[in-house]
């Protein structure tokens, strides 16, 4: 099969348990230029990357706009039509290669939501929140939000932020297998530092009602901001992810992925009273 007019940017610190993996799913017959952006790593990351033949970037955050996915867009402006973000606990199926083919031969729409399983202490869940991601478009219809923060966060990547593009967005229903092997200790800490993120975008805004009914942001997330200001923000998303979307037919492993879910946005809510009563 021909090569895909498409790069695959997998930013990434620290990966070498999940790395290969990601690298191995892509496979050799996709896209013309898989690109690893990589964040100062300790471990065997860069190598394996080159590994696979993998093109490595070195990015040094400054603190200040642009983060990594679009420092990489400016800077290392991909010479093909499509770029596919990807992280390196991302697993390409081989239902989404096809359908991610059929997409892009029908060239008529500018970026693609993404549809991910969700893996959570060794298996996949069938209920709780669904994973979205606006991770597919093409090269020069859009970039990331562009979130004004200078080193009020050590986290040198976007977080909740998604491209904004110009243009018809579609929907590829194939999804992408979603299992982090680091553990349930890296889940914990990373979502103390989204945590710390949310709070301080939704208290750095201009005003929390504009954030709130910001154009830009999805519906997701429009709610999410109305309903920070309110400690059952962490219960509603708990009623959420195990009643509503049927977290429970997963047993203790969907009650505790709700709980932790809940316990994130708890964390969200406490920052932002902590810091209006300093």
């Amino acid at each position: 099969m021909p090569l895909l007019d498409l790069t695959i940017a997998i930013p990434v610190r620290n990966e070498e348990k999940n790395l290969p993996g990601c690298l191995r799913s892509i496979g050799k017959d996709l896209a013309q230029k898989v690109v690893v952006i990589d964040s100062g790593s300790t471990d065997k990351t860069k190598e394996i990357a080159k590994h696979f033949g993998a093109e490595v970037l070195e990015f040094c955050w400054n603190g200040k706009f642009p983060k990594k996915r679009n420092w990489f867009l400016r800077n290392h402006r991909p010479k093909t039509k499509w770029v596919l973000f990807l992280d390196a606990d991302e697993y390409l199926t081989q239902k989404f290669k096809e359908e991610l083919r059929q997409a892009l031969a029908r060239d008529d729409k500018v970026g693609y939501w993404l549809s991910y399983t969700v893996y959570f202490l060794g298996k996949q869940l069938k209920g709780g929140y669904p994973l979205f991601k606006l991770a597919l478009f093409r090269v020069g219809a859009g970039e990331y939000e562009q979130v004004d923060e200078e080193q009020w966060s050590q986290l040198d990547m976007e977080v909740h932020e998604h491209p904004i593009l110009q243009g018809e967005i579609g929907t590829i229903r194939s999804k992408i297998d979603h299992q982090d092997f680091r553990g349930v200790s890296h889940y914990m800490l990373k979502h103390i530092d989204y945590a710390g993120w949310e709070a301080a975008r939704f208290l750095r805004s201009s005003g929390k009602a504009s954030l709130a009914a910001n154009v830009n942001l999805t519906w997701r997330q429009r709610l999410k901001y109305r309903l920070m200001r309110s400690v059952f923000i962490g219960p509603a998303y708990f009623c959420g992810s195990f009643f509503l979307l049927g977290g429970f037919k997963d047993g203790a492993r969907g009650f505790a992925f709700a709980v932790l879910k809940m316990s994130y946005f708890v964390q969200v809510y406490c920052k932002i009273r902590e810091s209006k009563n300093v």
